[in-house]
């Protein structure tokens, strides 16, 4: 057992890590097996469990790119390999999540190589259509950055070099899909949704947490960077728990929401960064976005999301900094969408 522990980061990362990867893992097994049974009782709760497993997989690969899961870095990025298929975005590399997230907090700018928001300006038709579906809670602008992440050796020519591999895992995961879309259609479909609910929870969480623009400088040498240092950086960043007096609601999203001090120290594991959040910045409810606030923001403008425009707060100023918190506190901001650290682009 000490051998085992001493692997980890920490010693309480037997417990919280080893017990969030077994739940990602034994719930996206479960959850599959649930969707081909003939109960539709059992089908909706099986899509359910699946979808919070490849959410919880989804932070796990977040932690294993901050290295807080186990000592060693090859031994992070294994995991995260392992976890990239369970999350569906395994048509890239980990390395390259890992690097544009390092470069997200290094820089304090949301780093890109695609910036959707310019490419819909160019295309008011497709805007139409994102919208419209958006209506129905389908989550159609992330299923856009979902295209280029399953195809991005054939669309970004830096990852020209990434083809094979990338057309292997096509062969793979399409052919396992479509053969189980063929016999068993309800269990595709059904996937498909699990899938649609691990982005809206993914980009939910993501939405509120910054206030800046895409930088397209991901591969860009030598590129001026926006950090002002770590008061700015704090001052550009946002936290939304589910909860902020008891840390267990906060476990749904591995405590994602504690952006504040994820920023302030990268390298605190999720279980210990609601602690870390009330040592470094207090209990006072004026400094996180309500969840339920961010709740209904994130129904209201769902479709006006898409374009950042079409409502009445579009006669409001851009917010920035403790104006961007005090709207966004109010109910008064569209929020982010299409955003995920899952994109390595």
């Amino acid at each position: 057992m000490k051998i085992l522990t001493k692997a980890f980061h920490e010693p309480q990362g037997l417990l919280y890590h080893g017990g969030a990867v077994i739940y990602g893992v034994g719930g996206y097994v479960l959850g599959l097996y649930g969707l081909f049974s003939d109960n539709l009782w059992l089908n909706a709760g099986a899509t359910a469990l699946l979808a919070h497993a490849m959410t919880i997989s989804a932070y796990m690969v977040h932690e294993c790119g901050h290295n807080t899961v186990f000592r060693s870095n090859q031994t992070n990025a294994l995991l995260g390999r392992f976890l990239n298929w369970i999350c569906g975005t395994s048509y890239g590399t980990f390395e390259d999540i890992r690097y544009k997230h390092f470069r997200h907090h290094m820089d304090n700018d949301d780093v890109v190589w695609f910036v959707c928001e310019d490419y819909l300006q160019c295309h008011p038709r497709l805007v139409e259509w994102i919208k419209f579906f958006e209506w129905f809670y389908v989550p159609a602008h992330d299923m856009i950055m979902h295209f280029i992440t399953t195809f991005a050796a054939f669309i970004i020519p830096e990852r020209r070099d990434q083809w094979v591999r990338n057309v292997i895992v096509i062969l793979v995961r399409g052919g396992v899909f479509f053969t189980v879309l063929y016999f068993y259609p309800k269990a595709a479909i059904l996937y498909l949704v699990a899938y649609m609910m691990m982005m809206h929870i993914l980009r939910f969480k993501d939405s509120v947490q910054h206030d800046y623009d895409s930088n397209k400088t991901l591969f860009a040498e030598d590129p001026p960077s926006r950090f002002g240092g770590r008061k700015t950086e704090q001052a550009h960043t946002f936290s939304n728990p589910e909860c902020l007096k008891y840390d267990w609601p906060n476990w749904f999203t591995l405590c994602f929401g504690f952006h504040n001090a994820h920023h302030k120290r990268p390298t605190v594991p999720w279980y210990r960064l609601p602690a870390y959040y009330r040592e470094q910045f207090g209990t006072g409810p004026e400094q996180v976005i309500p969840f339920m606030t961010q709740l209904k923001m994130y129904h209201k403008y769902r479709v006006n999301r898409v374009a950042q425009s079409g409502s009445e707060l579009d006669e409001l100023p851009e917010p920035m900094e403790e104006e961007y918190l005090r709207r966004a506190r109010a109910g008064q901001i569209y929020g982010g969408n299409a955003v995920s650290f899952l994109n390595s682009f």
